[in-house]
């Protein structure tokens, strides 16, 4: 029965079930090689002790790579973007690793997000693929949550309250979270035909994902 319900959905979409397989190969091969060249990034820029990049200057890296993928998904200028906003994010990452391993708990700090960040990253995926459930509704729930998030961190440059912090990092740990189970999904159910944009999507879920879980266990022990 479920087997038939998705070959339904599929042939409803327009997609067949070869496309998706390829999809969902193109998608995490290019994510584990992202990972992997964003995480060398991240010990050069750690091992170098480079400085942390500016707000301005990571907001337009970001965003500009952002666009300039988007803009170049169906070409092979959309591959090279890739790796160089992924990239660009492990450079921004080595600082903020630096500055925790040099806490008294530091390490243990970083191997528990690190172990989280895996954890609940596989298990959502393996929920969504194997229940093959369609979890397009979350849209309404990920755009109300990136303007209230968005809101909050610009709140936070102005109101220094440890309680906003943490309230932050809880709602990117729910909002990524989401991410990766609505795009998992788009996969599967024929909302996301482009991989090189699936692997960015998740690839910045589970950057923030991190990020986030890292704040929080550094909020909980007091560093």
């Amino acid at each position: 029965m479920q087997m038939q319900e998705r070959h339904n959905t599929l042939q409803h979409s327009g997609v067949s079930e070869a496309e998706v397989s390829k999809l969902f190969r193109n998608t995490y091969s290019l994510l584990a090689m992202t990972l992997t060249f964003s995480a060398l990034v991240a010990f050069v820029s750690m091992t170098l002790n480079l400085p942390r990049p500016g707000l301005i200057i990571t907001l337009v890296g970001f965003y500009g790579l952002l666009f300039a993928i988007h803009k170049a998904r169906n070409s092979g200028w959309g591959l090279v973007l890739a790796f160089a906003l992924t990239g660009f994010m492990g450079y921004t990452l080595g600082p903020l690793l630096n500055y925790y391993l040099s806490l008294n708990n530091g390490g243990q700090l970083v191997t528990m997000a690190l172990g989280m960040t895996a954890l609940v990253f596989f298990g959502l995926s393996a929920y969504a693929i194997l229940t093959r459930k369609d979890f397009s509704f979350l849209s309404g729930f990920i755009m109300a949550g990136f303007v209230v998030l968005l809101c909050a961190v610009v709140a936070s440059f102005f109101v220094q309250m440890s309680g906003l912090h943490l309230a932050i990092s809880a709602g990117f740990v729910l909002f990524s979270s989401a991410v990766i189970l609505f795009q998992t999904s788009a996969i599967i159910h024929g909302g996301e035909d482009n991989y090189i944009m699936a692997t960015i999507t998740l690839f910045v879920s589970i950057y923030n994902l991190f990020l986030s879980l890292l704040q929080l266990l550094g909020i909980f022990s007091n560093d």
